[in-house]
């Protein structure tokens, strides 16, 4: 809920502190921002009318894929490489990594979970009361005081790295979750979806450097065997949901056997600020 995390938060207006009155937050200069009914607060800094973010039925998919625990290793490796009571998810979805990374034994455990879809933060905001939902837009200055977060996550998301940098506390982590070019690619062809760039390693590193150093990096790699409804979700959660309707994605899994043998396959890494 907002509440646990607002002290962590800044006004995206003037980047003072925020504080909640009734059914706003609001910061010492008197920029207020509505709390949504379902409890999260959009703190965009702009307005994100031209920015393209998950939809109600991407959520809806990812959900079942979590649910089902298809994804449950990344979750884990996710968990290991968390490091603090406090901790920033910047590209949420729907909280689930960012819940799982939070240390049930600590009661000092508090997350912020950050997305620039309000289909994402509805998700977010009811997926654990140590976590506050926020929209923003991760391409911006985050919505975050300086030196107040233990690990920022970054899974499957885009890697704002100046700023990621700002909000770490001097000894905090940033930990990376980014596909292999073997992810997905049983259904890559046949489900019309993007590849993975064989690049992206050498991409993610080059836009880390100089800002951060790798202390660890391991790969989690495992087999999904899945169905039909499976696989179209397995698409529907991700970015090729933006380039084919439901309609076509359920088609063209019903086109593939009963049951498909089908590779998740993403690297973790830790990092620290140089």
């Amino acid at each position: 809920m907002l509440s646990a995390i607002i002290d962590l938060l800044a006004c995206p207006v003037c980047t003072g502190d925020l504080d909640i009155d009734a059914t706003t937050v609001i910061c010492d200069r008197g920029h207020t921002f509505d709390i949504a009914r379902q409890g999260y607060v959009s703190l965009l800094g702009r307005s994100a009318g031209g920015l393209r973010s998950d939809t109600t039925a991407m959520v809806a998919a990812r959900e079942r894929v979590l649910g089902a625990g298809l994804y449950a290793p990344i979750a884990d490796a996710v968990a290991d490489a968390t490091s603090g009571p406090v901790c920033l998810d910047v590209g949420a979805g729907t909280g689930h990594y960012l819940s799982h990374a939070l240390d049930d034994a600590d009661p000092a455990s508090r997350g912020i979970g950050l997305d620039l879809s309000k289909a994402c933060a509805r998700a977010t905001a009811r997926v654990d009361d140590r976590i506050g939902s926020v929209v923003a837009d991760a391409w911006q200055r985050l919505p975050v005081g300086d030196g107040r977060i233990d690990t920022v996550l970054s899974v499957f998301a885009p890697r704002n790295v100046a700023e990621f940098a700002r909000v770490l506390t001097p000894d905090g982590a940033l930990v990376v979750v980014a596909p292999t070019p073997r992810h997905l690619a049983e259904i890559v062809d046949p489900m019309g979806m993007i590849g993975v760039d064989p690049a992206k390693p050498e991409r993610i590193g080059n836009s880390l450097s100089g800002v951060f150093d790798r202390e660890d990096r391991v790969v989690v790699e495992h087999t999904m065997a899945v169905g039909r409804s499976e696989v179209a979700d397995l698409v529907m959660m991700g970015p090729s949901a933006h380039h084919a309707s439901e309609d076509e994605i359920i088609a063209r899994a019903q086109a593939l056997p009963e049951t498909v043998d089908v590779t998740c396959s993403v690297t973790v890494s830790r990092h620290r600020r140089v």
